[in-house]
């Protein structure tokens, strides 16, 4: 794909309106949170959001019941069951299961019913545990994946194929957008199920009062790519506002630290003084997992949000709504 191509071909329009109706799955979470601020900050008048209690999304009735009523011009889907390395070992089944079920539901849904344009996100979980850095969209499928996270891994890359044979068959604008490691408000601060960074954040955070040492799972050696949810959000309104040409798109920030160097970020952000503590017995997962989004990038969407920032508007927000968070000491 040659650089800086328009989005939206001489005989394409733009489908979207101020007025679309837009569904966000998942609007209560992280990065369908996100999405919906964007969406109200861009003038979208006609959001539609329903919790899980509202509308069990794992049920193909009810789903197409919801969508006979509210009919939908465009569907993002941003609901997943997600969770870090230690939920994913022990939690095999409903990780693969609920998470087919759930897009399954949407994609098909959204298909016989006409809506105009599907946005499908996934992760970067996706792509083989040892592919060629930086990551590219081509790269999906060509090798093995990561053990820990393979279960949500397959599911999300049945989710894209879907997607893909979709526009393959039937000429619609079904796009899949694959984020790197995201964080931000709204994240999940549970040690148990959380990814790595709201993790050490809230260890971090525990530790500060008496500075106590901080205990790390792994070598720190593994470098990771993390993006503020705000971003991605923005790269889900690129995608509702243009037709994009090709059915996948990676979304980063081009850059990557270790995860010793991002503990000691957090730690300086946060304030705590105590040691650091690497339990090399745990697993580390993936050595890097560095994404290239240039192809997104080349039709003009781009990160704005530095780590460092990011970071620190990330313990602020924490700051302010631990207190409504479960079990985190203050």
């Amino acid at each position: 794909m040659t650089n800086h191509q328009s989005p939206v071909t001489s005989n394409e329009q733009r489908i979207t309106t101020h007025e679309s109706r837009i569904y966000v799955a998942g609007h209560r979470g992280m990065v369908g949170s996100a999405v919906w601020r964007a969406l109200e900050a861009k003038g979208y008048t006609n959001l539609i959001g329903k919790t899980s209690s509202e509308l069990d999304l794992r049920n193909q009735e009810a789903v197409a019941e919801f969508f006979k009523l509210e009919q939908p011009d465009i569907v993002i889907n941003a609901a997943a069951k997600v969770g870090g390395i230690l939920a994913n070992n022990e939690y095999p089944y409903p990780f693969l299961m609920e998470n087919l079920q759930i897009q399954n539901n949407l994609i098909d849904t959204a298909h016989h019913m006409g809506v105009s344009k599907f946005v499908f996100l996934g992760s970067s979980c996706i792509y083989p545990k040892l592919a060629p850095q930086p990551i590219k969209e081509e790269y999906l499928l060509t090798d093995s994946l990561e053990p820990t996270n393979e279960w949500y891994a397959i599911a999300k890359i049945a989710g894209v194929k879907a997607c893909e044979a979709i526009r393959k068959q039937y000429g619609k604008d079904f796009v899949s957008l694959m984020p790197t490691n995201l964080y931000g408000p709204f994240d999940n601060f549970d040690l148990k199920s959380s990814h790595v960074l709201p993790a050490m954040l809230r260890k971090f955070h525990e530790a500060k009062a008496t500075n106590a040492p901080v205990e790390l799972w792994g070598s720190g050696t593994p470098m990771r790519e993390f993006l503020h949810v705000d971003d991605m959000a923005q790269a889900v309104v690129f995608a509702v506002e243009h037709v994009l040409p090709e059915h996948l798109y990676n979304v980063g920030t081009g850059t990557d630290v270790t995860i010793k160097a991002l503990a000691e970020t957090i730690q300086d952000i946060v304030g705590h003084k105590g040691e650091l503590l690497w339990d090399s017995k745990k697993p580390d997962g993936t050595p890097r997992k560095l994404m290239d989004s240039s192809k997104l990038e080349s039709l003009g969407w781009k990160s704005t949000i530095a780590l460092n920032e990011g970071i620190a508007k990330t313990y602020q927000w924490f700051l302010a709504n631990c207190n409504h968070l479960k079990e985190v000491k203050n």
